[in-house]
Parts: C-alpha cells; sequence; structure tokens
C-alpha cells in the first residue's frame, strides 16, 4: 500500500480491553497485552507502507526477536489505554521499536521490541526490500527503564511440560506465533502469581522458529525473584523467558 497521508513516526491508537481478553479477575491477560503492542506496532507499519502484504510482494516478514516489557500495572476490562510506539533503529534487516501504554494521562507499560526482516521463503533474514527513509528514528527515546539483558537459560535437566506444536499454535507466518511461547510458560505457573500481577517486567528471546508437529520440552529454573523458561527442541533451545517478579 502507498504512505498512508495520516502517516506519522510517532503513531497512537487507542484500545478498550474487552472481557475476552481477560483473566478471571477482570484484568488483562499478559498474552493479550503483548497481542495488543504487537497490533500497534502493524498498524504504524501499514500506514508508513511497510506492513507484512506490503513485504510480502518480497517474500518478507517482520518477525520478533526479542521482547521486553515492564508492568507498572494492567488495565482492566472496558478501560480504553493508548498506545504510542515509535522506533528506535531500523538498518538492513534489524529494527528496534518501543511501545507505551498509557491509562488516563499515565504511563503504566513500555516495552522495547527487536524485531528482523525474515524471508518467508528461504526461512532467513535479509535486508528490508522496501524504502523506509520517512520513519524518523529516536534512538534516545526509550520506552523501558533497562534494555535488552542476556537471558541466562535453564540448563535441561529432564521436563517440566512437553508439547507438539498443533494448527492453533501457528500464524500467518506458518510458524509458532511468539505470544504461543509466552502462554505456554503462564500456564504452567502458580495462577495467584499471575493474577495478583506479581511479574513486574518479563523479557522473551525467540532463537528458533517452531513449526506444526515439532516436538518440544520446556523447562524452568528460579533465581533471585525470577523465574526462567526454556522451550528445547531436540535439546536445542528455541525460546527464553525471564518473569521478573516483586
Amino acid at each position: 500500500m502507498p504512505i498512508s497521508s495520516n502517516f506519522s513516526s510517532v503513531f497512537r491508537k487507542d484500545w478498550e480491553i474487552n472481557f475476552t481478553q481477560c483473566m478471571p479477575n477482570g484484568y488483562l491477560k499478559y498474552t493479550d497485552l503483548c497481542h495488543i503492542l504487537q497490533l500497534t506496532a502493524a498498524a504504524h507499519s501499514d500506514l508508513g507502507g511497510i506492513s507484512f502484504s506490503d513485504m510480502q510482494v518480497f517474500n518478507q516478514a517482520w518477525v520478533l526477536s526479542r521482547m521486553r516489557v515492564e508492568v507498572g500495572a494492567l488495565p482492566k476490562w472496558r478501560d480504553v489505554v493508548t498506545v504510542t510506539t515509535w522506533i528506535n533503529t531500523l538498518e538492513n534487516s534489524r529494527s528496534v521499536r518501543a511501545l507505551e501504554v498509557h491509562l488516563n494521562g499515565q504511563k503504566i507499560i513500555g516495552s522495547e521490541t527487536f524485531w528482523a526482516v525474515f524471508n518467508t521463503q528461504t526461512r532467513r533474514p535479509e535486508a528490508l526490500a522496501l524504502d523506509h527513509q520517512h520513519f524518523a528514528l529516536f534512538p534516545d527515546k526509550k520506552a523501558t527503564q533497562v534494555g535488552f539483558s542476556k537471558i541466562v537459560s535453564a540448563v535441561p535437566k529432564g521436563s517440566l511440560f512437553e508439547k507438539t506444536v498443533c494448527l492453533s499454535d501457528l500464524d500467518i507466518v506458518h510458524h509458532v506465533n511468539n505470544v504461543k511461547y509466552l502462554e505456554w510458560c503462564l500456564d504452567l505457573m502458580d495462577e495467584n502469581v499471575v493474577w495478583n500481577q506479581e511479574i513486574k517486567s518479563f523479557e522473551m528471546n525467540f532463537l528458533k522458529e517452531l513449526s506444526l508437529k515439532d516436538k518440544v520440552v520446556i523447562d524452568a529454573k528460579y533465581a533471585n525473584q525470577a523465574i526462567i523458561f526454556s522451550v528445547y527442541k531436540e535439546d536445542k533451545k528455541t525460546f527464553a523467558l525471564q518473569l521478573n517478579l516483586e
């Protein structure tokens, strides 16, 4: 699509939280929070002419490589939040995008995301084929207090859970959707930790894609008010998640 007349390098979108997005306590699920963040990023890409549809002309897509989310508070059912996003860096095959969530004029969530341009035929990263010079970059405008960190993953000594990738796990790029990994791990936690909003920040690292019928194991370790989950396929790590608790 051509660049929209409404395009701006800083983009804002309002979202009303509906009941399908909420936990039993009425607060937004962490998984649906991530969906909202990514849908906002996608909407900004649409306006700027670098959407999934635009990129598919060149067999390309944006895929999420890393994501950090800092949560001050979760919105609840019927709240209307404003998500603001801008790009920190965009060069060749890589981009860092920042996002903030505001409720009633107050920032409640910040996120830093790292994206890669992925060829959907070769399944390899490559330089973005589309023009993007119209996007102003804001390298010093950060949405999180802490940047990406190294996740020291669990060493597989068995498995906390075993899973075979099924149809509902897949997205439009024909691999496991990034939010699904978070869902798998949160389903293994004490529900009270999740419902009581004890998760103050979390970071995800997507290492290798998973496809339909792949068999994986999930392991976890606990250290210094953090829970670290790792997903392995044939002893090779495909995903790491660190949840930092209060």
